[in-house]
């Protein structure tokens, strides 16, 4: 019989968590969560173990049922294969901001665009970048740097946008370009990461 974990209206990262802590356990499992993006972060946790994962409406929630194979033991996830392997040359750039530097708006947003421009010509170009707090409007409709910043996607750059921040500014429906994170993937990332960069 599944383990079924309740996740509903449980804020990031805790389906995430919650599910991690019941693959431990059970070799079927069934989360319940509330929205799209709680169901891509526990997809993308599964998949990532190796498990396979089936997803179906369930009134207002999402059920997602998750199974290990039967024929990958390997796929297990216990506490050591969880974490992420050091990647020396990992390099992450975080945005923590709609502006770069302190001081006027206007020059830090020029400022801003003229680095993330700038990213996009340099060699080698980051393997991911974390946006949060203000720096997630960036990624949304209306930001001036989408062109950018889909440059930099186009080019292999993994875009991670926190989901809380843009819950915070009414900004989840409105994202353009990256993928709607949540802070344990975030942590997984910049703990793996062998050189980061905070902007």
């Amino acid at each position: 019989m599944p383990l079924e974990v309740d996740a509903r209206g449980l804020p990031c990262p805790q389906p995430v968590i919650l599910t991690r802590n019941a693959m431990r356990e059970a070799e079927e499992v069934i989360t319940l969560v509330s929205a799209q993006d709680q169901v891509a972060n526990v997809r993308r946790l599964a998949e990532k173990a190796g498990w396979r994962v089936h997803v179906e409406a369930r009134g207002e929630a999402f059920a997602i049922h998750i199974t290990k194979p039967q024929a990958a033991p390997q796929a297990q996830l216990t506490p050591a294969e969880s974490a992420p392997s050091p990647a020396p040359g990992r390099r992450v750039v975080v945005i923590s901001s709609d502006r770069m530097g302190r001081g006027e708006d206007e020059l830090g947003l020029i400022l801003m665009r003229s680095f993330l421009y700038a990213l996009g010509e340099v060699e080698p170009v980051p393997q991911t970048m974390i946006f949060f707090n203000t720096g997630v409007k960036l990624t949304a409709e209306g930001s001036p740097v989408l062109e950018e910043l889909a440059a930099l996607q186009a080019r292999g750059v993994e875009i991670l946008v926190c989901g809380t921040c843009l819950d915070y500014f009414g900004l989840k429906d409105r994202v353009q370009v990256g993928t709607i994170s949540n802070m344990y993937t975030i942590a997984e990332t910049l703990l793996a990461a062998g050189h980061t960069i905070t902007v």
